[in-house]
């Protein structure tokens, strides 16, 4: 397997042909390589650059959020379950201690006599 100071080393001989700096015949005795090998390896560096260059959505890849997010969110939907429940149970508190109440009394006048 190639190192990356090989492939490195490759893809600069590739560049400096592409840009006339340097004959095919040239790079390819610099790598050991006939030309012929050399053409094909080209070929194979530019069709894999140009699968690189593609276009695909913009941006980064989208990341879920980290451990510490998810944790926090579910302990906040608890929290809230909580408080929830002990508002409800409260107002239910509210309603029986209303229910229990003795009813206030008559106002004076408001029953009249038979007359």
């Amino acid at each position: 397997m190639k190192t990356n100071t090989s492939l490195r080393r490759w893809a600069e001989l590739i560049l400096q042909v592409r840009a006339a700096q340097l004959t095919a015949s040239a790079a390819a005795a610099q790598l050991g390589i006939s030309r012929k090998t050399y053409y094909q390896w080209e070929r194979r560096a530019l069709r894999g650059l140009m699968a690189a260059l593609r276009e695909g959505p913009a941006g980064r890849p989208r990341s879920g959020p980290p451990a510490q997010v998810l944790r926090l969110r579910r302990k906040i939907q608890r929290l809230e379950q909580r408080l929830k429940t002990s508002e409800q149970l409260a107002r239910l508190r509210q309603i029986v201690a209303q229910l229990h109440q003795p009813q206030s009394r008559a106002k004076k006048g408001d029953s009249s006599p038979c007359s």
